[in-house]
């Protein structure tokens, strides 16, 4: 998933749409940090999970914490430069990623503040190239047997010139830290505080498998739970104070951000109403259709995003609050409203913080 889009919107839509802000009344919306826009880079499994980071931050106590997308990037491409290297050649190799990415990045390199390092592009970063550079780079490394001993010096050189040199110490808050020790130390962050979720047919239930996505590059482990106990889990962690980094198929005219919108629509013509009634009909969804959908190639993980909260139309329909990384777009500023039968059949994967597990689901999942 790598879905990268930069959006205008028109001042005569925006009147038109301010009187959707009053439709639906918030049932929980938890902490967040401001909107970002992930501009001209594949990167949305970075910015989302970095947003459910800096959520737990808030929740925690920890304070207000604006964390550098580019760090994790930059890390996360040497980490696929190994695989690819490893595997090669026979492995992806792109942009995308999942958002177990970033918690194992943390693990491994740390992370360090916006304000220490935002990469070269600035707060909007552009990538554009940067892709076909360093995969040039790789496939011309494994032309030569045995391989230079020093390969990955001459990469990290393409992610200096593209994306930046990060430092090796910074100033936060007037103390001096690396990235492992503001992971530690500011963030308190550990790796085993996260799990990844899924809701198939094809493996078993209460298990964990490596999820068939070509953006799992790193072969990432969900546990898979039945459809039901997916949404049930999801709006149970919002009610409690918790977010999720969410993993969705977005290509749909379903998905419409520019009218504040994710349905799964049962009409055609529904869809193309200026305004988007949230009372309308929509398609049931099933573990069957869901299943059919995800193997015959609909469905597929086009973008991550960040979960936050929950509101209600007023006949009693839910909606998931979802943080986007497309800047201040629609009439809701960045925001998505995304009806429960949409998550239901889109979702590919979540990445949700262990605590917000029940004890009753830990046990079903055999997590400690």
């Amino acid at each position: 998933m790598k879905k990268t889009i930069l959006f205008a919107i028109g001042f005569g839509f925006v009147l038109s749409a301010q009187a959707q802000n009053n439709t639906l009344k918030p049932v929980k919306e938890n902490a967040a940090t401001a909107v970002k826009n992930q501009g001209q880079s594949g990167t949305c499994w970075n910015y989302s999970t970095t947003s459910l980071i800096e959520s737990e931050g808030l929740r925690k106590g920890l304070g207000e914490l604006n964390l550098s997308e580019m760090f994790t990037a930059r890390n996360v491409y040497i980490e696929k430069a190994k695989n690819y290297i490893l595997r090669q050649g026979k492995a992806q190799f792109g942009e995308g990623g999942l958002g177990h990415d970033l918690v194992r990045a943390i693990s491994l390199y740390g992370a360090m503040p916006q304000e220490a390092f935002q990469g070269l592009s600035g707060e909007i970063p552009n990538h554009t190239g940067l892709e076909t550079a360093l995969k040039t780079y790789l496939d011309g490394v494994l032309k030569k047997r045995p391989l230079d001993n020093d390969w990955l010096k001459g990469y990290e050189q393409i992610l200096d010139e593209k994306i930046g040199v990060p430092p090796t110490n910074f100033d936060y808050k007037g103390k001096s830290y690396t990235a492992k020790t503001f992971a530690k130390d500011v963030l308190k962050f550990d790796a085993d505080d996260y799990v990844n979720i899924t809701s198939f047919t094809h493996h078993p239930y209460y298990s964990q498998f490596v999820l068939e996505a070509p953006d799992n590059f790193a072969n990432g482990s969900f546990y898979n739970l039945p459809l039901a106990e997916m949404v049930t889990m999801t709006t149970t962690a919002v009610k409690n104070g918790y977010t999720i980094m969410w993993d969705a198929d977005v290509s749909s005219r379903n998905f419409q951000q520019q009218k504040g919108y994710a349905m799964l629509f049962a009409d055609t013509a529904d869809a193309k109403q200026a305004e988007l009634n949230p009372d309308i009909k929509e398609i049931a969804y099933t573990p069957e259709l869901r299943q059919q959908l995800y193997e015959n190639l609909t469905t597929q993980d086009d973008h991550l995003m960040h979960l936050i909260g929950m509101e209600q139309s007023a006949n009693g329909k839910v909606f998931f609050k979802v943080k986007n990384s497309w800047g201040d777009v629609g009439p809701f500023k960045g925001y998505i409203e995304v009806s429960e039968p949409y998550f239901a059949i889109n979702t590919v994967s979540l990445v949700v913080p262990k605590a917000a597990l029940t004890k009753e689901l830990k046990g079903k999942l055999g997590i400690k």
